[in-house]
């Protein structure tokens, strides 16, 4: 209970936005918005919304009228994750906020374990530098991925070692969205040279905040397979993050 209070107490002085991309997540996003209130009742939330389809934006704005920290940020088209999450982080920027939270809508992040993350971000450790990104690792101790497909571990193995070693980041797993980061910090990244719209904007935007001179943490999670619905990664996409980590590396060298 005190590291609750202290959390509470935290958030009360300094301002969070819990930030879901979404496309086709109807079946997903009612009951990860409601856990996530329950988790963290003072935080506002952003949805970036591609008009999904399967009417996930009409779901959000009903939510919004029940809680009203809940806002929808709805986009023309399908245009990928890379610019709908640069968008919310640009939004969190402009108005102001101190810490960005940012997770899968799919139910694969597990919302009960955000407040992990956001403590390790926001709760300042005596004698300890600030961290300006705290990234929920499945590559470290008592992090894993139970139940995930075979082809989607093998993309997701050999994509995080492989960045990693090239880019030499100080983290295991560089490629998932579930993160707190700084906002002080992620105002000095220099958007014009972040240029992915796809799944490897999640490394890029790592990269340029480790070469700030950023404190970056992991902590472990566990993420699960998807509930409902179906996943978007593709090999295509895969391949499409190994040639962001080749552009990354040669501009490094």
């Amino acid at each position: 209970m005190p590291q609750a209070a202290n959390l509470k107490a935290e958030l009360g002085k300094r301002r969070l936005l819990a930030l879901l991309c979404t496309y086709n997540e109807a079946a997903n996003i009612e009951e990860m918005i409601r856990t996530l209130v329950a988790q963290l009742p003072t935080a506002d939330m952003l949805v970036v919304d591609d008009s999904s389809p399967d009417g996930t934006g009409l779901l959000v704005q009903k939510l919004g009228e029940e809680f009203p920290q809940v806002s929808l940020l709805s986009r023309d088209g399908k245009r990928g994750l890379g610019t709908a999450t640069r968008a919310g982080m640009q939004y969190a920027i402009e108005h102001n906020y101190d810490f960005l939270l940012n997770l899968d809508a799919d139910l694969s992040h597990d919302p009960l374990g955000a407040r992990t993350l956001v403590e390790r971000c926001v709760i300042p450790v005596i004698g300890e530098q600030p961290v300006d990104v705290v990234v929920g690792s499945r590559y470290v101790p008592g992090g894993a991925s139970p139940g995930l497909k075979f082809h989607r571990q093998v993309i997701s193995i050999v994509l995080n070692w492989y960045a990693t070693h090239l880019l030499r980041l100080p983290v295991r797993d560089c490629s998932g969205s579930f993160r707190c980061y700084r906002l002080t910090t992620l105002a000095k990244v220099d958007w014009n040279r972040l240029q992915c719209e796809g799944y490897g904007f999640l490394e890029e935007v790592l990269v340029a905040i480790h070469r700030l001179g950023a404190h970056i943490e992991e902590v472990p999670i566990v993420f699960g397979a998807r509930r409902r619905g179906q996943s978007k990664l593709t090999w295509r996409d895969a391949l499409g993050v190994f040639r962001v980590v080749h552009r990354l590396a040669f501009r490094r060298y």
